[in-house]
């Protein structure tokens, strides 16, 4: 399951991942929130929480995060990943490598600084 996190300024958006995050997931809260959000910015800031009770993805589920992104290729200016699932955190410097915006993953326990890495010149912030 999806849920998306509140109380952040425009521009950045977050999800919380818990338990199986399926195809559902993606279509019925991450992709129409970042469609929406991408239909008034060219860039924009993602926080991606791997809450403690994660326990994977739906095969689908991780297709439409790969076609997420390849569509919005060059739209992430930052990206937070955060959380303690080892395969997850060893493919964020390939994933880095091959997108133009930055991306760094940081331990579940971290999640404030990560969130203030993304917030960083932030309007607002």
């Amino acid at each position: 399951m999806i849920k998306q996190m509140t109380g952040l300024p425009a521009g950045v958006v977050g999800f919380s991942a818990h338990g199986e995050v399926t195809a559902d997931d993606y279509e019925n809260v991450i992709v129409p929130d970042l469609e929406a959000m991408f239909a008034l910015r060219d860039k924009v800031r993602l926080l991606y929480h791997f809450a403690d009770d994660f326990t994977g993805f739906e095969t689908r589920a991780m297709w439409d995060d790969a076609k997420l992104g390849l569509r919005h290729f060059s739209g992430f200016e930052r990206v937070a990943i955060v959380g303690d699932i080892g395969w997850i955190a060893q493919t964020v410097p390939a994933i880095s490598a091959l997108f133009p915006g930055e991306f760094r993953s940081f331990p579940g326990s971290e999640l404030p600084a990560a969130r203030a890495w993304l917030l960083e010149g932030v309007a607002g912030d």
